[in-house]
């Protein structure tokens, strides 16, 4: 009997669940099962780990997609038992023991690093941490630059910010390297450098489909695409 996997979706940065609205109809409308849960963005290991649990906790196999910062938590979560395929969307791929500085900083930067506003919250002790989100003049051409101008503003208003520690956290494992793996590359992407993406694949042996013109919000500019390629993973895992 054939099962087919569940597609658990992993937001990114400045973005939240809502980001895979158009995705989520799409499988839903082929009859994938699909679930996106909330990534809390407050470290790359404990990320991982609950989104590992997440995982954990679906019957039967489970297809990770991870969307730019996800890339990183699917990778490392990607080594829950029954993770069955990955999936990175305009995404960060590390290697074990790398951080996302590091894989970053083989490339010339993007935009976003110049364009990041820089906040505290409280954690455990009584001390602050640093986080960070785009600045809301920046954040159209820097992440939606092919998504309409009013839902822009909508979205740079409840961008949800990334604990600046990620950047310098390494990935514990690389779950690519016994997973197979799929990547969509947006090819206008100003917050992660295109490179960056293609060299992930790569390295990751992944199936790449590059979208010309998209930027690092492909999942909500061309949703079919992006579905289309995670609808190639369930098969091929099914």
């Amino acid at each position: 009997m054939v099962t087919t996997p569940t597609v658990l979706l992993v937001h990114g940065a400045f973005a939240d669940a809502g980001s895979w609205t158009g995705v989520i109809a799409e499988l839903q409308n082929h009859g994938i099962p699909v679930v996106a849960p909330p990534n809390p963005l407050r470290g790359l290991a404990s990320d991982a780990a609950y989104i590992a649990s997440q995982a954990a906790q679906i019957d039967g196999p489970v297809v990770l997609v991870g969307h730019s910062y996800g890339g990183a938590v699917i990778t490392v979560a990607g080594a829950a038992k029954n993770v069955v395929g990955l999936v990175y969307v305009a995404a960060y791929i590390p290697e074990e023991g790398e951080s996302l500085g590091e894989l970053q900083g083989r490339f010339p930067l993007s935009p976003l690093v110049s364009n990041l506003t820089e906040k505290t919250y409280p954690v455990d002790g009584g001390d602050a941490a640093v986080e960070v989100t785009i600045k809301p003049e920046a954040y159209p051409a820097i992440f939606a630059a092919d998504v309409p101008a009013a839902v822009t503003k909508v979205l740079a208003a409840a961008q949800r910010p990334l604990a600046a520690s990620t950047f310098t956290e390494t990935a514990s494992v690389a779950a690519w390297r016994t997973k197979p793996s799929w990547a969509v590359v947006a090819g206008a992407d100003e917050a992660i450098n295109p490179e960056v993406e293609r060299f992930g694949a790569r390295r990751a042996g992944a199936t790449v489909v590059e979208v010309e013109g998209a930027s690092h919000a492909v999942a909500v500019s061309r949703p079919k695409e992006v579905a289309e390629l995670i609808r190639d993973a369930v098969r091929a895992t099914s």
